[in-house]
Parts: structure tokens; C-alpha cells; sequence
């Protein structure tokens, strides 16, 4: 029997209507980004030389042999405010900027003026000082060889004329100059090197612009993709042989063992780059095609080749999750920021800094006479206080850390013995 139509309507009814009950569908709404807290820092603008101090007369200027003036927090605040902060920040991302999406091939020998190929000389000459001054039979060690400091001497003793070679005529002048290329090889005492040292190398040149040696028109670029591949080269060679300790347990910002400035310049070079990204640090190819042409790249290519084990998450992590940036910018700004809170802005770090009169100190800032440490002391005791000064008072801070084993000396002592992984790791390899 058919039901009926009364029957099939009231059906019908029953029937619950789903367009009152399914949601309108709306295009989600992007969620807002948050405003970066700290942004990327600019580059000031670099302010001339002092007239006072062109060669080859510099009678009307004072000039001072660099010492520590960073004794307290209080003297920290007072550099991070100062003209010689900006001046610092003016110099290393003026250098940077210069390089932005160019090659080391783009300089070519025609564009080195006079003082850029006397430094270069120079880097030259310390690299025979490595051979007059033989590393001693390390006997399995993996701490720093002390022929390492043969090689300072030699390095120290030849700088006057590596000076007047480059066009400084003043005593007075060359012996603030040196003090930061002496520093910028390594420290005598714990026979170590890292990031600080090579900003003492940066800080030499600074003094070089001070002296009006330098010119940022045309200097900039060969002082970026010239000299300082050379001066990597030159400590690379260094640290081989005498198996410089890192200063610090895996360098002031986690980066790597010794170097910070070749990831800074490095990420300028490759701003831009069409077709190299952040990822290509993981691609053995690149690295050896590309390696010639961009620091970060060299310097990745290096670090993976010093380390018993393979592969950046495991030997640097930080390295690593950087890689994962979507851009260059990015990993460029970042690294300006790291620059910025992590060299000028950590205590631990600038307290090891020195002042002269080329790059001075703030006013009112200690020193090290006041502190009851004179010059030759300040050296000594450089990696030798209080460490519960430093942040919480808990461990050993950022600046010195335990004694570390070097991780070019863990690699170097199994190619001698030819082993594979079969010798231990050693802490942050």
C-alpha cells in the first residue's frame, strides 16, 4: 500500500534542514605577525679619521698603548653608549655592506691598492714564522702546542718593520697599531684562539682607517674578500699546527670554534644569490664548487673537515637550525644582531677588549692600573678571575670556559695514526 501524500510530507519535516546547521565557511583570516622585538641593527655612518694622525708627521696627536678599560658592568654601560660602540658597528657592517652580492673573484689584483697588498705581504711573511717555528712532538696531545708561542715572538718582533712597510713612520703609532695584530694570532699563555681574536684583526685594520692608510671607497671589498680569506688561511694554518685551543667551549656565539666574521660577510655575499640557499651548507657539491667564492660557504666546508664526526646537527647544531632560513636576509640581519648583543653587548666578552687613542674609551671608564693590573699583567691574568662575576655566578661564564681540547687536533692526530672513528670524541666535537 503506497503511503499516503499527508504521510510524505510530514516526512519531509521531520527531516532536519542542514543548511541551518553547517557554518558558513569564511576564508580564514591570516594570523597577524608579531612585530620583531629586537630588529636588525643598521650601520652608522663612519665618521672620518682624526686629522691629527696622517702620517708621516702625526706630532699634534697622543697616541697610547691599547689596555683594558671594560672592568665592571658599569664601564660596559658606558662603552655600550659611546661613540667608540658606533664607531666599532660603523667599521664591521660598513665592510659587510660593501660585500653584499659579490663574489672574492670580483677583486681582482688590479683593484689592490698599495696598503691592502703590504698586508697582504705581511699575512705572507707570518705564514713562514709557522716553519721557523716547528710545532714540538705533541705525543698524542690535543691541547695547544707551546711553539705556538715561537711563532708570536717572531710575528711580534717583526711588526715595527711590517708597519713601515705599510706607511706608518711614528714609533708611538706603531706600537698602539700592534698591539692589535699581536692579539689578533692568538693568546700566548693559554695558547688559544677565537672570535676575539679575530676582531682584534678588524680592529687593526680600524686603526690602519685611523691612520689614513685606508680608504672605504676602494679598500672595503679587498679588505673583505682579499685580506681577510688570507688571514683565515694564515690561522688556519696556524691552528693545524699547533692545535690552538678554542677560546671559550665552542666559541663566544656557538657558531664555531674560532671564527664569527666569515658567517657575517658571508651571508652579505649571498643576499641576493639566485639559486644558493640557506640549505645549501648540507650539500658536499656546492660546498666544494662554491667554497672559493663565498666565506660562509669556506668556512662551513672547513669546519666539516676538522670535525671525527660528519654532519652539521651533530658537530654545529646552531649552524644547522640556521640553515633552515628562508632567506639570506634573514641569516644576514640575524647575524648583525648576534654582532650587536653578543660581541659589544656581553660583558664577558668586551671585558677583554682594548682602548687606545685610535679607538678610545668612554670617559670615566676604568683601567687596568686602577683594578691593581698593569699591562703585563692584564696578559697573564687575562682568562685568570673572578668567574663568578659573570652572569649568574654559576659555571664557568661565557668568556673562558674549561680547558678544551682542540677538535683540529682530535682530526690531525688520526690522520697521523690512520684511524677511522676509532679514536674517542672529544667534549663538542
Amino acid at each position: 500500500m503506497m503511503p499516503s501524500s499527508t504521510t510524505q510530507h510530514a516526512s519531509a519535516a521531520s527531516i532536519p534542514n542542514l543548511k541551518d546547521r553547517i557554518p558558513k565557511l569564511e576564508p580564514r583570516r591570516r594570523r597577524q605577525t608579531l612585530a620583531n622585538p629586537t630588529p636588525y641593527p643598521s650601520t652608522p655612518a663612519l665618521p672620518a679619521p682624526p686629522a691629527g694622525t696622517s702620517s708621516p708627521t702625526p706630532a699634534s696627536w697622543e697616541f697610547k698603548t691599547p689596555s683594558r678599560r671594560i672592568l665592571s658592568p658599569h664601564d660596559h654601560e658606558l662603552f655600550q653608549s659611546s661613540q667608540t660602540a658606533e664607531l666599532i658597528q660603523a667599521w664591521i657592517f660598513g665592510i659587510a655592506d660593501a660585500v653584499v652580492d659579490t663574489p672574492c673573484s670580483a677583486v681582482k689584483d688590479a683593484d689592490l691598492t698599495p696598503t691592502v697588498k703590504s698586508i697582504l705581504s705581511i699575512l705572507d711573511e707570518a705564514e713562514t714564522f709557522v716553519l721557523k717555528s716547528p710545532p714540538d712532538e705533541q705525543g698524542g696531545s690535543r691541547f695547544g702546542n707551546k711553539a705556538f708561542r715561537g711563532f708570536l715572538d717572531l710575528a711580534r718582533d717583526a711588526s715595527p718593520r711590517w708597519h713601515r712597510q705599510i706607511g706608518v713612520s711614528s714609533d708611538a703609532a706603531i706600537e698602539e697599531a700592534s698591539t692589535y695584530l699581536d692579539h689578533s694570532f692568538g693568546n700566548k699563555n693559554r695558547i688559544d684562539y677565537g672570535s676575539g681574536h679575530e676582531l682584534n684583526f678588524f680592529m687593526w685594520l680600524l686603526c690602519l682607517y685611523q691612520l689614513h692608510l685606508i680608504e672605504p671607497s676602494t679598500d672595503f671589498k679587498p679588505l673583505a674578500l682579499r685580506v681577510f680569506p688570507r688571514y683565515l688561511a694564515l690561522m688556519r694554518i696556524v691552528q693545524l699546527s699547533y692545535y690552538l685551543e678554542p677560546a671559550g667551549s665552542h666559541g663566544v656565539w656557538g657558531l664555531d670554534d674560532y671564527q664569527f666574521l666569515p658567517f657575517l660577510f658571508g651571508a652579505s655575499q649571498l643576499l641576493h644569490h639566485p639559486y644558493i640557499t640557506p640549505r645549501a651548507i648540507h650539500q658536499d657539491l656546492m660546498l666544494e664548487e662554491h667554497g672559493e667564492e663565498f666565506l660562509y660557504l669556506n668556512q662551513v666546508s672547513f669546519v666539516n673537515s676538522t670535525k671525527t664526526v660528519k654532519g652539521l646537527r651533530w658537530h654545529s647544531p646552531m649552524l644547522d637550525d640556521i640553515s633552515s632560513s628562508r632567506s639570506w636576509s634573514k641569516i644576514d640581519g640575524g647575524m648583525r644582531r648576534m654582532f650587536v648583543a653578543e660581541v659589544l653587548g656581553k660583558l664577558p666578552v668586551m671585558q677583554h677588549f682594548l682602548f687606545g687613542s685610535l679607538i678610545p674609551a668612554a670617559e670615566n671608564m676604568g683601567t687596568d692600573e686602577e683594578a691593581g693590573a698593569g699591562e703585563d699583567a692584564a696578559e697573564v691574568t687575562q682568562h685568570e678571575h673572578d668567574h663568578t662575576k659573570h652572569g649568574d655566578g654559576t659555571g664557568w661564564g661565557d668568556c673562558c670556559g674549561i680547558k678544551v681540547p682542540s677538535s683540529i687536533a682530535a682530526a690531525q692526530e688520526m690522520k697521523k695514526r690512520g684511524q677511522g672513528q676509532s679514536l674517542r670524541r672529544i667534549p663538542f666535537d
